[in-house]
Order: C-alpha cells, then sequence, then structure tokens
C-alpha cells in the first residue's frame, strides 16, 4: 500500500494506481484475524481517499469505482477470515483425532522392556499424516520380549485399518502363545480370514530371550544386528516365506532362526521405505555402512540422526512410509 501511494503520488493521477490500494486489505486475510483485516481496510480507505484528493477525483467516477473496490475487497476479505477460521477449526478437529488414532493403533513403546531399552521411529509418506500403513509393537511377555514390524501393502484409510487388525492380533497372541511360531501361526490365520486376495502385509517377527534373538520372516527386510564394537550382521532365512495375507497360497510358514543378542548388541528392525530409499542419481540408501549413527548413546538421538540421514539421503519428499524400531541390549 505504501509502494502503491508512493507511486500514485510520483506518477500524477495519469496512470491510475489508486484501485491498487486494494491489495492490502485484500491480502491481509492470508495472515491476520478479522481485526487486523479491517483495520488494514479502513487504513486503505484513508489512504484511497487521501490521494483522490491529491488527484482530485473526489468528484469524478473514477475516485468513486476506486473507493467502492477497496470496501468491497474489505468486506470480501472479512467473509474470506471467518471461512478461513472455521477451516481451520476443522482441520485442528481432524488432526486431534488423527492424534488419538495414532495413540491407540501405534502406541508408544516401552522405553524399558526386560533387559532391553527400546526406541522408534516413524516417517509417514503422506504429509501431515500421524499414521500409515507401517506397523510397530513391543510387547513383554513372560516367555520373552515379543516385537513386531510390518509394512501393509498400499496406501491410506486401508492401510491403516489392515495396521490395526495386525497389531491387534499381535497383542493379543504375544501374551497367549508360548512359542513364537504359535505367535506367527495365530497371527496368519487371523490376516488371512479378514483381508481379501489382493493385500498383504510383509512382517518379522522377534523374541528376546536368554542372550538370544529368534526370528520369524513374513517376506520383511532381514533385520540389522550390530554388535557391541561396531561389527553389523544381517541375519536371513533360509528361504522367505509369503508375506502375511497370502495364506490361500497353500506355502508353508515361515521357519524360526536364531541369533546371539548380548550386552552391548543392538538389533535394528526397519521397513522398505528405509533401505528403498533413493537419492537423485537412483542409489539405493546403504543402511548397514550408516550403522555407525546408532552409537549415539540416547537411542531416540540416534533414530532420529538415522532418520535425518535417510532424508539427506533422498534430498526430497520421502516416497513411502518408513519405520525403524531400535532395540539395545542393556
Amino acid at each position: 500500500m505504501g509502494a502503491v501511494a508512493v507511486a500514485d503520488v510520483v506518477a500524477g493521477p495519469s496512470l491510475g494506481f489508486l484501485p491498487l490500494v486494494a491489495v492490502g486489505p485484500a491480502l491481509a486475510p492470508l495472515v491476520g484475524g478479522w481485526k487486523r483485516t479491517a483495520c488494514v481496510g479502513g487504513l486503505s480507505l484513508l489512504l484511497c481517499l487521501a490521494l483522490a484528493w491529491y488527484d482530485d477525483l473526489t468528484t469524478v467516477p473514477r475516485g468513486a469505482v476506486a473507493l467502492a473496490s477497496v470496501l468491497g475487497v474489505t468486506v470480501a476479505g472479512l467473509v474470506a477470515v471467518s471461512l478461513r477460521r472455521k477451516q481451520e477449526a476443522e482441520l485442528e478437529s481432524v488432526r486431534s483425532i488423527a492424534e488419538a488414532a495414532q495413540r491407540v493403533l501405534l502406541k508408544p513403546v516401552p522405553k524399558h522392556a526386560g533387559p532391553l531399552r527400546a526406541a522408534v521411529s516413524y516417517t509417514s509418506a503422506v504429509a501431515e499424516a500421524r499414521i500409515g500403513g507401517d506397523l510397530y509393537e513391543v510387547v513383554a511377555a513372560p516367555q520373552g520380549v515379543r516385537v513386531i514390524v510390518g509394512d501393509v501393502q498400499g496406501k491410506g484409510l486401508e492401510a491403516v485399518e489392515t495396521a490395526a487388525l495386525v497389531l491387534g492380533a499381535f497383542r493379543e497372541a504375544a501374551l497367549d502363545e508360548a512359542d513364537l511360531v504359535d505367535v506367527g501361526s495365530r497371527l496368519a490365520r487371523s490376516v488371512d480370514r479378514q483381508l481379501d486376495g489382493e493385500r498383504f502385509v510383509t512382517a518379522i517377527l522377534a523374541e528376546v530371550n536368554a542372550q538370544q534373538v529368534t526370528f520369524l520372516n513374513f517376506g520383511h527386510p532381514a533385520p540389522m544386528l550390530v554388535r557391541d564394537g561396531g561389527r553389523v550382521e544381517l541375519p536371513e532365512p533360509d528361504s522367505y516365506a509369503l508375506p502375511l495375507g497370502l495364506g490361500a497360497h497353500g506355502t508353508a510358514g515361515p521357519k524360526p532362526y536364531r541369533a546371539a543378542f548380548r550386552p552391548g548388541d543392538q538389533l535394528l528392525l526397519y521397513t522398505d521405505g528405509i533401505i528403498e530409499a533413493r537419492d537423485r542419481g537412483g542409489r539405493f540408501y546403504p543402511l548397514a555402512e550408516r550403522a555407525r549413527l546408532l552409537e549415539e548413546q540416547d537411542p531416540e538421538k540416534a533414530l532420529e540422526a538415522l532418520r535425518q540421514d535417510v532424508l539427506r539421503h533422498i534430498d526430497g519428499p520421502i516416497q513411502d512410509d518408513a519405520a525403524m524400531l531400535l532395540l539395545r541390549y542393556r
């Protein structure tokens, strides 16, 4: 508005800068409430009136049209503020519901579970989303600490619904079943009954007990073990089983396999949003080479450092949900 006033004074009435004073009340609703918009509108009317007097336009239709334009834009701005406030209130309500859903679906993992220290990181591929198709859980069962990390095929509300189904079944089976294989079988039956043939879930189950970790892999990326001293291992089964939800194909379920897990070791379970993150040259994220980032004393800070490194690698918005669950043997 100041720039328009200076230009009008310098150029005189011949160029017709006067209606541009309405730019002020047109932009005010974007950054302020109705009070600010009304103040800017009133100021623009006074400025327009002063410039019309200076340009000797107060008695001609051109001046009256400019004043009417500023007044109309101010009224429209006040209406826009009211609509924006209403939309902001609705968005805040939706966000609060999403946060409540997240607390129910993806509960905060316990920081301490038996001899383990746990931390989790979750990044959704959908902007502003709190939850998505990746899932994780830590359950301190009598048989040991049992965990799951999974990745639902697809995105959106259907993926969230499937993630809720898998987590509910795991939480119940992890406490009821004596053996990890039985947990996996019960989980597979529950998911097969409720999913159609087009949806599936890759998942890895782990049970930590007596300085040993047992894995059950349903077509999921291999876990990463970082030994005390920095050596990296990627334990893999002899053969991979089909993901959850594809039991109708009649193939055999996953076979358990084991690895040592001793004090000072770290276990990272993750989804393919981490290892399939590509840079601009199409190179995948080298997770095993970045294991040194987990040397940070605080596990939450260690995972955050790893997450930021993934984002720097892709140098842009993440294309798939990415979840990481870190277990440290204290």
